[in-house]
């Protein structure tokens, strides 16, 4: 099995060395420096990854984009993506892909083991995000936000069809996924959060909020329009 890991990188030259020296050992390294001021791109080449650069910071989902059109046609079975925040234990990649056979997407839960470690505001942002996207899509996940998974490449051509660039490209996923049928499945990770750094604003969160209410709104009209299709039919006889 052929893999290659994409890690998404800004300002991240506190951790990147080790997390490319962690993963390196389960496939291919992708590090996509989006637009860092630090020396990010510089110690990850060092640790042996692929870099790529963006000039300018455009997100982490822009980031994701770029690094899956780099791996998209070089024979690859697994794609993972992962954080360059040194969040993410290399370990857990092997547990990841040995579940893609099974199907087609597989997310890193922090959920399903002990979160006690996790800051308080995340794991209650994170447990409602869920909530919503389980209802929104049907899937019944635990850690639906987790940028910790593994996506069979037969699929690649979803992730370069979600249409935004930022935090709201995880969410997106799902949706885009449960829209193509696809199954995903979840396994346990544990997480370090001592070096993790934040950069969701308000102005990512309210951006987050719209695109739950568009995607509940298209759901309720998708159920109203269903219903109507069934009263249509039943005074017809």
């Amino acid at each position: 099995m052929r893999i290659v890991i994409i890690i998404p990188a800004y300002n991240e030259e506190k951790a990147i060395k080790d997390v490319v020296e962690g993963a390196i050992a389960y496939g291919d390294v992708v590090v996509v420096d989006d637009g860092s001021t630090d020396n990010t791109a510089i110690l990850a080449k060092k640790a042996g990854a692929i870099v790529l650069n963006h000039q300018k910071n455009m997100g982490k989902g822009a980031a994701i984009k770029t690094g899956v059109k780099f791996v998209i046609d070089k024979g690859y079975d697994v794609i993972v993506l992962m954080d360059g925040d040194g969040q993410h234990n290399p370990t857990h990649i092997k547990s990841l892909t040995s579940r893609v056979n099974g199907a087609q997407i597989v997310i890193g839960s922090r959920f399903m083991d002990d979160i006690s470690n996790m800051p308080l505001q995340r794991r209650f942002s994170n447990r409602i995000t869920t909530y919503l996207l389980d209802y929104l899509t049907g899937y019944h996940l635990t850690d639906s936000q987790s940028g910790f998974k593994a996506i069979n490449a037969d699929h690649a051509q979803l992730l370069l069809k979600i249409p935004y660039d930022d935090y709201i490209y995880e969410s997106e996923l799902i949706r885009i996924a449960a829209a193509h049928g696809l199954i995903i499945d979840e396994v346990p990770i544990t997480c370090n959060y001592t070096l993790e750094k934040s950069y969701i604003g308000t102005a990512d969160f309210l951006k987050y909020i719209i695109f739950i209410i568009r995607i509940l709104s298209h759901k309720i009209m998708e159920k109203i329009g269903n219903l109507k299709t069934f009263f249509i039919k039943f005074l017809r006889g």
